[in-house]
């Protein structure tokens, strides 16, 4: 496996606690001996995990560029799982499988707040295409302040295919688009549900919307045309939550 860096006192916590046996070592600021540096101390030394304590120069040269707060870790990359693997995770579960499936978001940063968004609402797992999308970098591992080691995250070669394979498996395929003639609110996520958001610029592709069973918009009600598709993703998941809650119920 590739080793990667996670910047960050949140994302080097959930690496630490979530995946202990994937972090190769942890570098600490000198400069710090606060509360919060004490706690991914004290998670270095229960895993067992060994510890450097540094200039913060040194963690900026690491970090290239990147806020680290202090703490640099550096793991072994193995967050991303392969396609051929989805159908049997969805067919492990043992509720209405909730899928977030993001159709090439560019921008790290959003793909980390999606991710924590995923993990927030409880979806059991974020897909994205192998091409022409953000992948899971240090910057998006930050941004997802340690979702990153909790939300299976599912790289595909074909998205298309994907989405029929999801069919296939008995999911509910919504569509985010602002020509949608149907708010998400009258629609029913308590079901296997998968929800697919565009990205940053131009939405859905063709073959995307094509593929989902039915389009849902957010209604807009300023002077603002969208949302930014982390805050989207969270809007709609979030209802999907709501209504798993006790809300709709598909036959």
């Amino acid at each position: 496996m590739d080793e990667g860096i996670v910047c960050g006192l949140h994302a080097v916590l959930a690496a630490l606690r979530q995946h202990p046996d994937r972090v190769a070592a942890v570098w600490i600021s000198a400069e710090r001996a606060d509360r919060r540096i004490g706690q991914v101390v004290d998670a270095a030394r229960v895993n067992r995990v060994k510890f450097h304590r540094v200039p913060r120069a040194k963690l900026d040269e690491m970090a290239e560029g990147q806020r680290h707060q202090g703490v640099v870790a550096r793991i072994l990359a193995a967050s991303t799982r392969r396609s051929q693997d989805l159908e049997s995770f969805i067919a492990g579960l043992t509720h209405p499988p909730l899928l977030l499936v993001l159709d090439g978001v560019q921008d790290p940063h959003n793909l980390g707040a999606c991710l924590r968004v995923a993990d927030g609402a409880g979806a059991n797992a974020v897909v994205i295409p192998r091409d022409r999308a953000a992948p899971l970098t240090a910057a998006a591992r930050r941004a997802a302040s340690g979702a990153a080691e909790t939300v299976p995250l599912f790289q595909v070669i074909n998205l298309s295919r994907t989405l029929e394979t999801l069919k296939q498996s008995g999911l509910w395929l919504y569509g985010a688009a602002q020509d949608a003639t149907e708010e998400l609110y009258a629609a029913d996520f308590a079901g296997p549900t998968a929800l697919v958001l565009g990205g940053e610029e131009s939405g859905l592709r063709r073959l995307t919307r094509e593929r989902c069973d039915k389009l849902v918009r957010i209604p807009m009600l300023g002077k603002v045309e969208s949302l930014n598709v982390s805050v989207a993703a969270g809007v709609m998941l979030y209802e999907a939550l709501r209504q798993r809650r006790g809300g709709l119920r598909r036959p």
